[in-house]
């Protein structure tokens, strides 16, 4: 592989092919500030992607950490990463969060989908779901669920979903939803918080319908204020998960962190997401396309004015460092935050790296209850001046009710996967088929629209000539591939 003059090799991992979803070496490649990752196909030839721009610097981030195999291994190796997924014994960290696609369809048609949802799939039954709660329960569960899709509120069975999962013994739910039906049906909320929902994971990216149109095809803005306060009404926690675009809502980042602040202690959070290009995108990307975690922190101390400095912001102890950053902040009496400070240790044993990330999310983005049922998301806004935090145990009190964690999580694609990476996921999909996949093998697609995993129907249709293809493809023996470098 040819590097420019200057750059510096920083270490070779194995990736994919875009083409053809051919494993192949691949090399992490330091051009002063900026890291790419470089790889060449033997058929379709060089391709080249950013990961990483600018402070902190890329090595600096690196976190070290015992892998931790996970308790049961659903497939062997047999064709190595990504192609044995199960998991398998080759897979380094447990599950912490798993999502179940419970419905492919979908009431947007959003020029970005993860899921490229939208298709008239039939829905899984119950009696599916339960066997995919209990195939996780069999592989070391139960584990924190988030119901997605498609649109999972499309389904009017949702909260027997949840409490079927519930009499199972999963204790942590999560609903991934644009908020529409929430905002729009009176008393759907409530019977969602009633069969056991913890927290909704609410799509929200910006405070101006300039981008809601862009990205989703219409003005959703008041939609999403009046989720919110149904929520909130239901003191069910919010978790805002802004799909960043740029040149579309990048700009919105601190107004996005700010409007997370003035609705709390209903909104726990701000989980910034920058575009990966599998599912439905517009157009191939190109490096301008991209913002990568160095550059979403550096616009949260920039946008904030330095109320969220880069210091705050520290990477991942259970996932690769290179995943995810994260942040933790109290809102203080005087309207002040105040930043937690940097939690370390725990991978100290195997099993904690997964375990205390699902307790952390279990705690911190669920909403705190109280005996008193808040009147409404303005009286909410309002109650934390109301509240003493000279003893010790008022500022506990402060710190269970007023955090904000504010993070990132930098997907995967076709272009960008790095195998290393892919090995130390933990965010897990459960496939109609009952196979464990990580959340970005599980999306990953190729180039011309051929997925890695996903069903035929699912994806909107390869023929049997394209699975024929991709299989040989995998076949193909890796040592083979490294002597054409």
């Amino acid at each position: 592989m040819n590097v420019d003059s200057g750059a510096v090799v920083l270490g070779i991992t194995e990736s994919v092919c875009p083409v053809c979803l051919r494993r192949i070496k691949a090399e992490r490649i330091m051009e002063g500030d900026n890291v790419y990752l470089a790889k060449a196909c033997p058929e379709h030839g060089p391709f080249r992607a950013v990961i990483w721009r600018g402070q902190p610097a890329y090595q600096s981030w690196a976190v070290p950490k015992i892998p931790a195999q996970p308790p049961v291994c659903g497939t062997g190796v047999s064709q190595g990463c990504p192609f044995d997924c199960g998991l398998c014994p080759a897979h380094r960290q447990h599950s912490c969060c798993v999502l179940l696609e419970v419905t492919k369809r979908c009431n947007l048609n959003c020029a970005f989908c993860f899921a490229e949802s939208g298709g008239g799939d039939t829905d899984p039954t119950i009696s599916e779901i339960e066997g995919w709660y209990r195939t996780l329960l069999d592989s070391g569960g139960p584990y924190n669920i988030q119901l997605s899709g498609g649109e999972p509120t499309l389904r009017d069975d949702l909260p027997e979903i949840i409490t079927a999962g519930r009499s199972l013994g999963y204790e942590f739910f999560q609903l991934n939803t644009n908020g529409l039906r929430l905002a729009r049906e009176p008393g759907y909320v409530q019977s969602l918080k009633k069969a056991g929902l913890s927290c909704v994971f609410l799509q929200f990216d910006g405070i101006d319908d300039t981008i809601y149109k862009k990205l989703r095809g219409t003005a959703l803005l008041e939609e999403k204020k009046a989720a919110i306060s149904a929520c909130t009404e239901q003191q069910l926690g919010v978790v805002l998960v802004p799909t960043l675009v740029p040149g579309v809502n990048t700009q919105d980042i601190g107004g996005i962190i700010q409007f997370a602040v003035e609705r709390m202690p209903a909104v726990r959070g701000v989980h910034f997401q920058p575009l990966s290009y599998f599912g439905r995108y517009p157009k191939e990307p190109e490096d301008n396309d991209r913002i990568t975690i160095p550059e979403v922190i550096n616009a949260i101390e920039r946008q904030t004015e330095g109320r969220m400095k880069m210091a705050d912001f520290h990477p991942p102890t259970a996932e690769n460092a290179y995943c995810s950053f994260h942040g933790k902040f109290v809102l203080m009496d005087n309207g002040t935050l105040k930043a937690g400070k940097k939690e370390g240790g725990c991978c100290r044993r195997q099993t904690a790296g997964a375990k205390r990330a699902q307790a952390f999310v279990a705690k911190r983005w669920a909403a705190p209850q109280s005996g008193e049922k808040k009147a409404g998301l303005t009286e909410a806004a309002k109650n934390f001046n109301a509240i003493n935090v000279d003893s010790l145990d008022a500022y506990i009190d402060r710190i269970d009710k007023y955090s904000l964690s504010i993070s990132g999580m930098a997907f995967q694609d076709v272009w960008n996967v790095d195998l290393e990476r892919l090995r130390d996921c933990f965010i897990h999909v459960v496939s109609p088929d009952n196979r464990i996949i990580p959340f970005c093998a599980y999306n990953l697609t190729g180039a011309l629209g051929k997925p890695l995993h996903r069903r035929k129907k699912d994806c909107g249709g390869c023929d049997e000539r394209d699975d024929e293809e991709q299989n040989a493809a995998r076949s193909m023996d890796c040592e083979e591939d490294r002597g054409r470098w």
